[in-house]
């Protein structure tokens, strides 16, 4: 037997465009993929087989053949596949700081978080699209780099009198350029970012594309109309126009709730800030936009208040389009999912990579397989009637139903995804009870790296006449 044939499908389906240059880097790539999405949480030498796969892996990601860029480029083509099924499509940006601090002979890292922390590693931006219902179709553009030492003696009035093109916020608008370089032709797709993403050359940018974004308003903007002057004033002066639930999730201290949100909107026209003058730029030119606010009414003592400031180049006419611009950006909630995914489920901070080139190639890879993580959890919850060979190999789900039911004889019908993605949870020491509702993405990754070990002793246990790939 092959390891090939004991592989899960996905690999071998996601990876079906990769182009490393060499056929035996694309199989040793997908090997490795293999080992890492069945051992999730686990180090490299523990996910291989034996020392010999441990040794091709760090190979491969020593290999400056095998770039970040060609090791997600077929997932982005399989994303860009799963994003012509929708008509609309939300390419939601956000970043993470990837903290190697307590690896000090790692190469080629930089400081993190504030210059105070000292804290040292990667930056990762990352734009996972989601359909408005939250489906996760997978991750279409990321950069991962080290922050540079230079600028830390510089001011913040240098820093600040910097062109754009050289300010890590310009990763903003690097990200929504390639979406819309990759995004399918009859797809709409409208950018979504919290706080970080107010940078108003990505809004200069997503008019001169005629794509749609909706930003979460860090700064209270100045407007062309001096009568008006700042933005939070000028929507909290707007009628209110009606009142919606939303859903909290939880924080460290607060519970999940419903907050009921008193929602305003109206549409303004934003003064262009001041940069400095450049013979090579025209002027940054005013932008006509409409803002958003849901604001929580008769909140709890012991909670935080919500309220969110929005502000969107997609028209609001009603208040039925404010809500539907606010449940865009509750999916925003999404990416954080994904990178706790990231670096709980997937342990990328744990790793004893020593370079930074090779923890950029292997956070790349593991970005893929938090993402299928993350997807098993929405499909269930948006197909959860499907048969569970969508998710699953032939052997996989039956050494699922063995396990869970304690029998050995399988089922004349292939169980539903709902079915089987319980069941996994229940692995991972989900009590599936009546009250508890649908599994979560913890006891989902802990499940999963419990069935990889279950599945493997159910294969090896068959009659070779039985085994994929055999007969």
């Amino acid at each position: 037997m092959s390891k090939n044939q004991a592989a899960p499908h996905w690999c071998e389906s996601e990876f079906a465009n990769l182009d490393l240059g060499d056929s035996r880097l694309n199989s040793r790539l997908v090997r490795i993929a293999v080992d890492l999405s069945t051992q999730p949480s686990a180090s490299i030498n523990r996910a291989c087989q034996d020392w010999a796969d441990s040794k091709a892996a760090y190979r491969l990601f020593d290999n400056e053949q095998v770039t970040a860029d060609k090791i997600l480029s077929p997932h982005q083509d399989r994303t860009r596949q799963r994003m012509r099924e929708h008509a609309l499509v939300l390419a939601i940006l956000d970043m993470t700081f990837v903290n190697y601090t307590d690896r000090p002979h790692t190469t080629g890292l930089g400081p993190i978080r504030s210059p105070a922390s000292k804290l040292s590693g990667l930056i990762m931006h990352t734009t996972l699209c989601v359909t408005p219902q939250g489906l996760r179709l997978g991750v279409l553009a990321q950069q991962v780099w080290a922050r540079s030492e230079k600028k830390k003696g510089l001011t913040k009035s240098e820093l600040r009198n910097q062109p754009i093109e050289e300010k890590e916020s310009y990763q903003w608008v690097q990200a929504l350029e390639q979406t819309m370089t990759l995004a399918p032709d009859k797809t709409q797709v409208v950018t979504v970012g919290d706080r970080g993403a107010d940078v108003y050359e990505l809004f200069v940018r997503a008019r001169e594309l005629q794509t749609g974004v909706l930003v979460r308003v860090a700064q209270d903007r100045v407007l062309q109309d001096e009568k008006a002057k700042k933005l939070h004033a000028c929507v909290q002066a707007a009628p209110i126009a009606g009142y919606v639930k939303v859903r909290v999730p939880e924080k460290k201290d607060e519970p999940e709730r419903d907050a009921i949100v008193a929602v305003s909107f109206r549409s303004t026209t934003l003064k262009p800030p001041w940069r400095p003058k450049s013979p090579d730029k025209a002027p940054l030119p005013a932008l006509d936009m409409d803002v958003i606010l849901a604001q929580e009414v008769d909140a709890p003592a012991d909670v935080t208040p919500l309220e969110w400031l929005l502000l969107t180049n997609m028209s609001v006419h009603c208040f039925e389009d404010a809500v539907e611009r606010i449940q865009w950006y509750r999916c925003r909630w999404h990416i954080e999912v994904f990178f706790k995914v990231l670096k709980s489920g997937c342990g990328i901070e744990a790793c004893r990579l020593r370079t930074a080139s090779r923890l950029i190639r292997f956070l790349t890879l593991c970005s893929i397989i938090a993402w299928r993580l993350f997807w098993i959890t929405q499909l269930n919850r948006h197909c959860p009637d499907m048969p569970c060979t969508a998710m699953l190999t032939e052997h996989e789900w039956q050494a699922l139903y063995v396990k869970i039911h304690r029998v050995t004889a399988l089922p004349t019908q292939v169980p539903t995804v709902r079915q089987a993605v319980r069941w996994i949870a229940q692995l991972g020491g989900f009590l599936a009870r009546k009250r508890d509702g649908e599994p979560g993405v913890t006891v989902i990754w802990r499940g999963w790296q419990r069935l990889q070990d279950i599945a493997s002793i159910w294969l090896l246990a068959r009659p070779p006449a039985e085994q994929p790939g055999c007969g």
